[in-house]
């Protein structure tokens, strides 16, 4: 049997910008291609495999337990490829950077700025690497990492990043006012990779409210779902206010009411055998000017 007998390579390329995006619109530009291309190479490979690798919805597309168990070993693929690529290449000076980070920071806080990374950078294509496990950044998988978490790692260089608070939003149409409100639309909540005593989520926020507990509705495998579920109006989610800074200043969500819930912050960690490396303190220096951006108090 040929183990390495596999559907279209551009079929497997369609179907992995797509899911690590959610959206064939967005893996349509970046792949230039058409949207409905896209569906059509993914469709091809939903064929081949037998299996559903997409829940379509009207405005986003949802990974099915085989997109979410396919996704990670495709990316990996390419990413292998894309760099060993790059090193072959006669006369490139652009060195590849890997920093890797939850599926949630990635879509909501690093996408929106990698394009003024790249600019100001030209010499460094810097690569995401999603993940909610921890990556050993001691090999070559990645050389950065973004963590939510206390930053206590043997072996590592840490930084603090962003602040992490956790509170209910929702979309402003949906008339949640106070916590009172909270009886008549759905909660929205996501799993945590990791629990503990003073996870932020819903049951913690109830008890520091003083309110009467109320059952989720809607539960998600990650955040960026429940953040996307409640800008589409479907219900008032417990999210890191970090993660969804941009939409509550565009009016897509607003924060009804506290309590707040601290959390863990983010952390930038790196291998302290690569402290030294000039094209990763780059990325660094970067990172943590974006993030002092972003936490600098507003100008009276």
């Amino acid at each position: 049997m040929d183990t390495r007998r596999l559907p279209p390579l551009t079929a497997l390329r369609a179907f992995e910008a797509a899911a690590r995006h959610l959206s064939f619109k967005h893996a349509a530009g970046e792949l230039s291609l058409t949207p409905t291309a896209i569906s059509h190479q993914v469709r091809q490979l939903e064929d081949a495999l037998g299996v559903r690798l997409f829940v379509r919805g009207t405005r986003r597309v949802d990974l099915t337990p085989a997109g979410h168990e396919l996704f990670p070993a495709l990316r990996d693929g390419f990413d292998a490829m894309a760099r060993a690529v790059q090193r072959v290449r006669p006369g490139s000076r652009q060195r590849a950077i890997v920093l890797s980070t939850t599926m949630a920071f990635a879509s909501r806080w690093l996408l929106p700025r990698l394009a003024r990374f790249a600019a100001a950078h030209p010499h460094i294509a810097l690569h995401l690497h999603t993940s909610d496990a921890p990556v050993d950044l001691q090999g070559d998988v990645a050389q950065l990492a973004i963590r939510y978490g206390a930053g206590h790692h043997a072996g590592l260089l840490c930084a603090p990043l962003l602040p992490s608070r956790f509170a209910p939003v929702c979309a402003p149409g949906l008339g949640v006012h106070g916590p009172r409100d909270l009886a008549r639309v759905p909660l929205i909540g996501f799993d945590w990779f990791r629990r503990e005593a003073a996870t932020p989520d819903w049951p913690l926020w109830f008890a520091r409210a003083g309110c009467a507990p109320l059952p989720r509705q809607l539960q998600f495998a990650d955040e960026v779902h429940a953040i996307q579920a409640a800008i589409a109006g479907q219900g008032v989610a417990m999210v890191n206010l970090a993660l969804v800074a941009d939409a509550l200043d565009a009016g897509q969500l607003c924060q009804p009411f506290g309590p707040e819930l601290p959390g863990h912050g983010f952390q930038l960690a790196w291998a302290q055998a690569r402290d030294a490396d000039p094209d990763i303190a780059v990325v660094r220096a970067w990172l943590l000017a974006e993030a002092a951006a972003e936490n600098a108090p507003p100008a009276s």
